[in-house]
């Protein structure tokens, strides 16, 4: 009796002459959103007692990041441009822990439109009790900046914008380098990751990003993802050569049981006794990750949706609701965005790869890896994560950036210039800038526009982070609950 009034009912709505038409238009559909949300990680791995420092903690697509490390037993913490006391931290850190059940999630404060902000959490991380640091995921830079709408259409407002964008790079670089010191001391069996998230528009400025270097178009003028793109690469280029010099340091092996775990040589000192160097890959690994465009930190800031924000625009914000089913099937949301960042977290790295593969000659008896494997079997190769490369929908993305015969002849003249500088006794005093420096002469492995673009763009972060310092000195410091500065964590 109910399926004959299910089928009267149905037949009614839509008659049977197109019920293969529907079921045709419902896989198709089915399809074209499974392939614009994209892949999941097939990895996994423990994060217990491992902690991470996460910036951008409090946009969509950082939430669901922190939801998913905080759930594996990781120890979180949150910068928060947000003071202490505000309602994102205040009561989405307490729910967090609630929800993952791991009572380790934290928030500090640090305003990355502020320099000395940026300096004075890293000094309090770096003179705690804990200092251990597994992991660093830069993702404050991945929501985007500007719109097409409302504001966005103002020559002030898209300089401001990209103001902004500069400053959120400028934090990017400096939060590394102050932690760098800390990271290269700390046990070289430890694995150590940097993940910098870039926006997808990255491709957009690629034809001319080397020639933009050395003269920037007008901000006013250019497209709203040409100025995001440009943004994205420069950061992708810093990653990809962070991960140069990391290579170049040599790391000295702990103990001497740990020559087992990485490949050493012997060097004579200045002293003339025996130190032992490693020369394994780097256990500190660098990548960028592109999550692709997702409706929360991608579409709605270019259609200035956002209605807690200044650059809002009533036309954009209707806009969007309007084209939500299409954004909805084309567009990801925050949980299938942060994928390609818990992929790159889980990816053994080659320096774990190379620890393996020397243990195993070692004890033969734990993995006979010697013996040729049987005719026609199909021999499982690991996917090992490739360091400063960047990735996306969980796999490597292979990027040429054209870099025109010129450059590295006006590079080479502001290098001359630059060595004049130093001479004159303005060198710069950050640890780990000077490690990047000594860096210099690196081998060329021409990827992301070789050694030569990646020079000139750690010096122009170098040019530009020295203007920004200056700037912030001379404005009044912005602090959230003094009360809270000494303390280590948030509660």
């Amino acid at each position: 009796m109910v399926l004959p009034v299910a089928y009267a009912a149905v037949s009614s709505i839509l008659p049977p002459q197109y019920w293969l038409r529907v079921g045709v238009t419902a896989v198709v559909l089915s399809v074209v959103h499974a392939f614009a949300r994209g892949p999941n990680t097939d990895r996994e791995r423990n994060l217990h007692a491992r902690i991470i420092i996460v910036t951008g903690g409090f946009t969509p697509v950082g939430l669901a990041l922190i939801t998913a490390l905080a759930s594996r037993g990781a120890h979180i913490i949150a910068l928060s441009s947000y003071p202490l006391d505000h309602a994102y931290p205040s009561v989405l850190i307490p729910l967090l822990r609630s929800a993952t059940n791991n009572e380790n999630i934290y928030a500090e404060y640090a305003d990355f439109s502020n320099a000395a902000s940026v300096r004075d959490f890293c000094t309090r991380f770096l003179t705690g009790s804990e200092q251990r640091l597994d992991g660093l995921v830069l993702g404050h830079e991945y929501h985007g900046i500007g719109s097409l709408f409302g504001l966005g259409r103002s020559k002030d407002s898209k300089v401001t914008a990209e103001e902004k964008r500069e400053t959120a790079s400028l934090a990017t670089f400096l939060i590394i380098t102050l932690l760098l010191p800390a990271l290269l001391v700390a046990p070289t069996e430890r694995d150590i990751r940097i993940v910098n998230v870039v926006n997808p528009f990255y491709a957009a400025a690629i034809p001319t990003f080397a020639s933009d270097l050395l003269t920037p178009p007008d901000a006013a003028s250019a497209s709203v993802f040409y100025l995001e793109g440009r943004r994205a690469l420069r950061s992708i280029i810093l990653t990809r050569h962070l991960q140069r010099v990391l290579d170049s340091l040599p790391n000295r092996a702990p103990s001497n049981s740990d020559k087992n775990g990485a490949s050493t040589a012997s060097q004579k000192g200045a002293s003339g006794s025996q130190s032992t160097v490693r020369v394994a890959p780097s256990n500190i690994v660098a990548t960028s990750v592109s999550p692709g465009i997702s409706r929360k930190d991608t579409i709605a800031p270019l259609l200035a949706a956002e209605q807690d924000t200044d650059n809002w625009s009533i036309l954009g914000f209707t806009l969007y609701y309007i084209l939500f089913p299409i954004l909805w099937l084309l567009s990801k949301a925050s949980n299938a965005a942060m994928q390609t960042v818990l992929h790159v977290l889980f990816l053994p790295t080659p320096f774990k790869s190379a620890v393996a593969k020397i243990s195993a000659s070692i004890n033969p008896g734990s993995a006979d890896t010697s013996a040729p494997a049987p005719v026609g079997a199909v021999v499982q190769v690991e996917e090992v994560l490739k360091a400063g490369a960047l990735y996306r929908e969980c796999a490597v993305v292979t990027t040429s950036i054209p870099v025109p015969p010129s450059f590295a002849d006006a590079l080479a003249g502001a290098d001359e210039k630059t060595e004049a500088a130093k001479k004159k006794g303005k060198q710069s005093t950050n640890q780990g800038q000077n490690a990047a420096e000594r860096g210099g002469g690196l081998p060329d492995d021409g990827e992301l526009g070789g050694e030569v673009l990646g020079r000139a763009v750690w010096e122009w972060y170098e040019v530009k982070l020295k203007a920004w310092e200056e700037r912030s000195k001379e404005q009044q410091p912005k602090v959230a609950n003094e009360s809270e500065a000494d303390k280590p964590k948030s509660e």
